[in-house]
């Protein structure tokens, strides 16, 4: 679960990263800038926070927060619902993939003799 969750918020990182350009491009101000900076860099930190419940609280109000960077890129309100989906998808799989890895662990190995 904290590789896929993880792997989701570095992408949205990077994808942020390269949004401020266009950001700035479009507004020319360092607002875009600055939000944009503090947006990518709380991604890449939160996804060394999902070890914890916390991390995955911040990660799921960092979504709302791609969804609203839509403002100064308008393209990120697309972007962001796909993101958004993507971080659902990263939660359900990855219970359902430490469901099915406990059930493993838990039953008895043959003995490979």
């Amino acid at each position: 679960m904290r590789i896929l969750g993880a792997s989701v918020l570095v992408m949205e990182s990077l994808t942020v990263g390269f949004a401020i350009l266009l950001a700035m491009k479009e507004h020319g101000n360092n607002s875009a800038l600055i939000l944009g900076v503090a947006l990518a860099l709380a991604l890449l930190l939160t996804a060394g926070l999902l070890k914890k419940r916390s991390g995955w609280f911040i990660g799921s109000a960092l979504q709302v927060a791609m969804l609203a960077y839509g403002f100064m890129v308008t393209a990120f309100f697309i972007v962001g619902g796909i993101f958004a989906v993507l971080w659902v998808a990263a939660i359900i799989v990855g219970r359902r993939g430490e469901a099915i890895r406990a059930t493993l662990m838990a039953s008895p190995r043959p003995n490979a003799q």
